[in-house]
């Protein structure tokens, strides 16, 4: 029966978020179980498309990636796919009515990063941005809502802040990665020799406004979605924190993380914050 193959899709959409994420993974758990499965279902989704044009070099990642979107396509016309991750995808896409125009901006970001190196623009950036993580976080806004139209549409900005602020701390953290393996910069501003204070002060000057319009968007959320929602916050601004406090050299030249005992310290803040509804 299908039902069995379906459950099998879902557990594995839920051992990819695991896997490659485990604080992602940790604040999926803090939502409410009626919607944490869809949320999965949308992670391994996206995971799946940017582990192609990041990590698969030994492959021909162009065709790999049209596969792909083939299957994609295939899957959101047929209501099944036998990639079991675009099975978990199409059931979520479907149920709460995902427009096809955020699913077609996030595989245009990603294929962006098969042949795009230099984000030399602000236009360009905001592009890339909005496709790779604003339109991720609209996803994810659509199951909390609940199909609730007038409710997405009064938190659509904040959520897609929200998503610019994740995603440029993402780009902070793995600056060495970006620069180094895949030779890419997506910081028009940075010009990788000369990275210097000044500039790392307005990036996250950016990010920290980005994440102050987000917060709004969390205090209005569903129930179902709010504790979730603001650990990954919680979680992105102790990052934030980290690199505010790290010299730009050092940046360049490692990852920086938040340990695991500072992040098992933060899911005890965030529960007692919530439970005492100071959010």
């Amino acid at each position: 029966m299908k039902s069995i193959f379906d459950k099998i899709s879902y557990e594995c959409s839920r051992n990819v978020t695991r896997a490659y994420s485990t604080s992602f993974s940790s604040a999926v758990k803090m939502l409410s179980p009626r919607i944490r499965q869809d949320i999965y279902n949308i992670y391994g989704f996206v995971r799946f498309a940017d582990e192609i044009v990041d990590t698969f070099h030994e492959y021909d990642k162009e065709q790999l990636f049209n596969l792909f979107e083939e299957n994609l396509t295939n899957a959101l016309r047929d209501k099944i796919s036998l990639n079991p991750v675009l099975n978990s995808f199409q059931h979520t896409a479907i149920k709460y009515n995902i427009p096809q125009e955020l699913i077609d901006a996030f595989m245009n970001s990603m294929r962006q990063d098969l042949v795009k190196k230099d984000y030399t623009t602000l236009s360009e950036y905001n592009e890339y941005i909005y496709g790779s993580a604003d339109v991720v976080g609209l996803m994810c806004l659509k199951v909390f809502v609940n199909n609730d139209d007038k409710r997405y549409e009064e938190l659509k900005g904040p959520a897609m802040r929200l998503g610019s602020a994740f995603q440029k701390i993402n780009f902070l953290r793995d600056l060495k990665a970006d620069t180094e393996e895949l030779e890419r910069n997506y910081f028009p501003s940075l010009n990788l020799n000369e990275m210097t204070d000044e500039v790392k002060r307005q990036i996250i000057e950016e990010i920290e406004a980005d994440l102050a319009e987000g917060y709004k968007g969390i205090l209005k959320l569903p129930v179902e979605a709010k504790f979730g929602v603001y650990t990954a916050y919680a979680y992105y601004r102790k990052l934030l924190k980290k690199l505010k406090n790290t010299p730009p050299l050092e940046i360049k030249s490692r990852r920086i993380r938040v340990p695991n005992y500072q992040k098992l310290g933060l899911l005890a803040q965030c529960y007692l914050n919530y439970r005492l509804n100071f959010i």
